[in-house]
């Protein structure tokens, strides 16, 4: 039984991209001359944006009186909404939604489709936090990871990006095709030289039906791959970023508030193709995932008022493991009371788990905070199954 319901986020999904990357496993389609290369129902910016004011309605019963803190639109490309898109679909939301009056507003970017006129529009219309995914400033890593954009179309969107945002994150990744340490270090300075508040650091891995999986490439070896993050975490703490979670490197008060959320086990609406939920209630906790499809997520919300297709309440064998892969990715760990107070189970009930992953010296002794050791975040996904019933 949970005393008090968690903080509430919003997460918008638009799944088509100008081209998709071999690496990527996201819910993302091509799209080729406005139109969706092999389906039908092609980028029907309007019709979608109708069909996620319906997704958002159906959902609305279970969150009534709560106020969304944060707001993330992810995809695919989101910044491929037109200016009066992006107005419409803000407008729906706080037409539905009480917001927070400061609350943090993510749009993530591609700079291949970026223009100036079109991102003020979009400060203009709430977005007060931008994600832009970099990935490198080397042209031929660019090549390599199949993106859109160039360099010099980085830098442009980076330098026009911080006049018009109040937050700015760099995606950057790393162990790329070919790369050499000096050619990461020179990626993470370049990043750096910009100084955003929040830089993102992901370690480029080969995931299931992706192209890269099928046709893998010739990546850098485990030991040089974590030599090339000792590096980069090096640059990144001497220019003044601390690493918060995983993959997070901020300055000062520019942490991701709607990444944290997640982190800390809050509550979040999912809303688009392919979109995940998770919501808490006094007695249940349940999580949510729609039709992943676009084409067949319209069919569906428009036929049946919702695009659900798993609806489940999380078994309280469950929810161990479903808060700790998710809290211990955060550097400083979590307050020990904040397991009770997110899933309502004692605990004492999870005594065994503490104790064998303390003996690991995977989890800090402390018994403050749940909090994984230096071993520990090496060994992430070891630790995290211990919880596992």
């Amino acid at each position: 039984m949970l005393q008090a319901l968690p903080p509430l986020s919003l997460y918008v999904h638009i799944p088509w991209c100008i081209k998709k990357c071999p690496y990527c496993d996201f819910n993302s389609h091509q799209i080729k001359d406005g139109k969706e290369s092999g389906f039908p129902a092609g980028f029907d910016e309007q019709r979608y944006l109708e069909a996620l004011r319906l997704d958002l309605q159906s959902v609305l019963p279970k969150v009534w009186g709560r106020k969304v803190q944060t707001i993330f639109i992810g995809g695919g490309t989101p910044s491929l909404l037109s200016k009066e898109g992006l107005d419409q679909l803000l407008s729906d939301i706080r037409a539905l939604l009480p917001l927070n009056a400061d609350a943090e507003i993510t749009m993530e970017a591609n700079p291949g489709t970026f223009e100036k006129d079109k991102f003020k529009s979009f400060a203009e219309s709430g977005i007060n936090r931008i994600s832009l995914g970099i990935q490198s400033f080397d042209d031929s890593k660019l090549q390599a990871l199949g993106r859109v954009h160039d360099s010099e179309q980085a830098k442009v969107a980076i330098r026009a990006a911080l006049e018009l945002f109040d937050q700015v994150n760099i995606d950057l990744m790393y162990a790329l095709p070919g790369q050499s340490l000096k050619d990461a270090l020179a990626d993470i300075q370049q990043a750096i030289s910009f100084d955003p508040g929040h830089i993102s650091l992901y370690h480029l891995t080969l995931e299931p039906n992706t192209l890269f999986a099928k046709y893998p490439p010739a990546l850098p070896d485990d030991d040089s791959a974590f030599e090339m993050l000792d590096l980069l975490m090096d640059a990144l703490e001497k220019a003044g970023y601390s690493r918060y979670e995983v993959s997070a490197y901020a300055k000062k008060s520019r942490q991701c508030q709607h990444n944290l959320n997640y982190w800390q086990f809050g509550d979040y609406i999912g809303i688009g193709a392919g979109a995940h939920g998770k919501i808490s209630e006094h007695n249940r906790i349940t999580r949510q995932v729609n039709e992943r499809h676009p084409d067949s997520y319209m069919t569906k919300i428009f036929k049946d008022g919702h695009a659900l297709i798993e609806e489940r309440t999380l078994d309280k064998n469950d929810l161990p493991f479903e808060y700790m892969l998710n809290a211990l990715r955060l550097i400083e760990g979590v307050p020990t009371h904040a397991f009770n107070e997110r899933t309502g189970i004692p605990l004492a009930q999870i005594n065994p788990m503490l104790e064998a992953a303390v003996k690991k010296q995977l989890l800090d002794a402390d018994p403050r905070t749940l909090k994984a050791t230096p071993l520990g975040m090496q060994y992430l996904n070891d630790l995290q199954m211990l919880f596992l019933k």
